[in-house]
C-alpha cells in the first residue's frame, strides 16, 4: 500500500472518530436542551444567559460538524470546527478542574455539579486531546477514503 492510501485511510478513521463521537454527543443533549444549558453554565465561565445560549445550540452544532466529517464533506472546514470545539472543551475542563470545582463535564448529556469523587477531568482531556488531533490530521490533510469530498470534487493534491 502507499504511502499516501494509508494517509487517506487514516483520515476516514480520523473522520469516523472525530465525526462520529460529535454526533452521539450532540444527539445524547439535543432532546434535552435545559439539561445542555445547565451543564454549559456549571462551568461558571460566562454570563449566564449567553451559557444558556451556547447550551441550546452546542449540540446542533455538534450534529451538523460531526455528520459532515462521517459523510467527508467540507473535511477541512468541519475539521478546523471540530478540532476548535475540542480545544474549548479540554480549556473548559481544565479550568474546571483548576478551580475546584465538581461538575460533570455533560460531554454526553447530564452536567452540571457532582460530588469531587465523581469527577473524571484527566480523562476527559485526554479523550478530547485525542479527538483535537483528530481534527487537526483533516486539518492538515483532509483528503480521506470513501469521502464525499472526493467524489464531489476529486482527488485532493494532498492525497499523492
Amino acid at each position: 500500500m502507499s504511502a499516501g492510501r494509508l494517509r487517506d485511510h487514516v483520515g476516514l478513521v480520523a473522520r469516523l472518530v472525530l465525526g462520529g463521537v460529535l454526533v452521539v454527543a450532540g444527539v445524547l443533549k439535543v432532546g434535552n436542551p435545559l439539561g445542555a444549558a445547565r451543564a454549559v453554565q456549571a462551568y461558571d465561565v460566562m454570563p449566564f444567559e449567553l451559557a444558556r445560549w451556547i447550551g441550546y445550540a452546542l449540540p446542533w452544532v455538534e450534529i451538523v460538524v460531526g455528520v459532515l466529517l462521517v459523510i467527508g464533506l467540507f473535511t477541512r472546514v468541519s475539521a478546523v470546527v471540530g478540532a476548535v470545539l475540542m480545544a474549548a472543551f479540554v480549556v473548559g475542563i481544565a479550568q474546571a478542574w483548576a478551580r475546584g470545582l465538581s461538575i460533570d463535564c455533560g460531554c454526553f448529556g447530564g452536567g452540571g455539579q457532582v460530588a469531587s469523587d465523581q469527577t473524571e477531568y484527566g480523562r476527559e482531556i485526554a479523550r478530547d486531546l485525542g479527538l483535537a488531533l483528530c481534527g487537526a490530521w483533516l486539518v492538515v490533510r483532509p483528503a480521506s477514503t470513501l469521502s464525499l469530498d472526493r467524489a464531489l470534487f476529486g482527488a485532493h493534491k494532498e492525497s499523492a
